[in-house]
């Protein structure tokens, strides 16, 4: 007996293994399912331009990061406001106290996201909200206001015709640089109240009807989970959530990962997952008495379970999984 609505993920062309370089671009939800995959050492490049929610901000940051441009103290992006120097287009960890310093720092990491790109294998884009603030000055929009006075900016609704034309235009784009490149869409389940309970139904189901219309378009190339779905349909209940009752709480946001794991790993990427699961719990284990012999065969345990997945997969790196171990045999 069932007591929620499962929502099946749709049967798709899409293996990620250890090996596959990942790109993740989007809202925070990127981040939880972009931290997962860190967590267990897959490849992968998470928000090079911080956290973005709408897809017109995302596309402009796709922009710089498959072309040969950077930014520099002139850059139209960067500008000055309440004693900081910040980017439109990036989030508030970029911001700095000088111009020089934030030129650095957005470029750096730039840079590191065009050396993923350049061998790139699935790029995950998480759209958040299809609401966007454009400047009063130039309509231009921003990925981030920065507590810019609300005059400053017009808020509007993207349609769905401007999404997936603005959206194929960076496409086409990226294929013709990685034209075995997966891309696959995932709606934010995380709600933008701010914009009203009616305005944020209608903003993600802007945002569905895009992320529809480019798998339909793409169909060899897009492919699309449902995040958001599973989270509104299967998970409708506010444990489910974080104080805020806004965010996923760590149980849902755990449950994602599982689902997603379920649709895109095969079985021997499951069970390395496990592995590493297994060392990671078995590092977090706080011993009774760190100096005794046993916990001393414990730690050489763990040190050996390392060194067999290293010949297995000697991709991976354990230098903190290492240190940690050899700091407590020292003792």
């Amino acid at each position: 007996m069932r007591f929620s609505t499962y929502v099946e993920v749709p049967k798709q062309t899409l293996d990620i293994s250890h090996k596959t370089r990942v790109m993740m671009l989007g809202s925070c939800f990127a981040l939880n399912i972009g931290q997962k995959l860190e967590e267990y050492k897959f490849p992968v490049d998470i928000n090079p331009f911080g956290i973005l929610y709408n897809p017109f901000s995302i596309c402009e940051a796709l922009d710089y990061i498959c072309s040969d441009k950077l930014f520099d103290k002139d850059s139209e992006e960067i500008f000055f406001h309440n004693e900081m120097w910040h980017s439109w287009l990036h989030h508030s960890d970029f911001s700095r106290k000088e111009c020089a310093e934030v030129v650095v720092a957005v470029n750096n990491r730039l840079l590191a996201a065009k050396e993923t790109f350049a061998s790139l294998n699935v790029l995950m884009l998480t759209f958040g909200t299809a609401y966007v603030y454009r400047r009063v000055s130039d309509s231009r929009v921003v990925g981030n206001c920065h507590k810019v006075p609300q005059k400053e900016f017009v808020r509007s609704l993207l349609s769905v015709e401007e999404i997936v034309g603005r959206m194929s235009l960076v496409i086409d784009k990226i294929l013709t640089r990685r034209p075995s490149l997966k891309i696959l869409f995932t709606i934010s389940p995380i709600r933008h109240l701010r914009d009203g309970a009616h305005d944020n139904q209608i903003s993600k189901a802007t945002l569905l009807l895009a992320a529809e219309e480019l798998r339909r378009r793409y169909p060899d190339t897009v492919c699309y989970f449902p995040s958001y779905e599973i989270v509104l349909d299967e998970l409708r209940d506010y444990r489910f959530f974080a104080d805020d009752m806004v965010h996923p709480s760590s149980v849902a946001v755990e449950y994602l990962w599982e689902r997603f794991a379920e649709a895109y790993f095969s079985p021997a990427t499951m069970r390395l997952n496990e592995e590493l699961k297994e060392i990671a719990r078995a590092l977090a284990h706080r011993p009774f008495d760190a100096s005794s012999q046993a916990h001393r065969t414990f730690l050489s345990k763990i040190m050996l379970k390392i060194e067999d997945i290293r010949k297995k997969c000697p991709y991976f790196d354990f230098g903190k999984e290492i240190a940690q171990c050899n700091t407590q045999l020292e003792r």
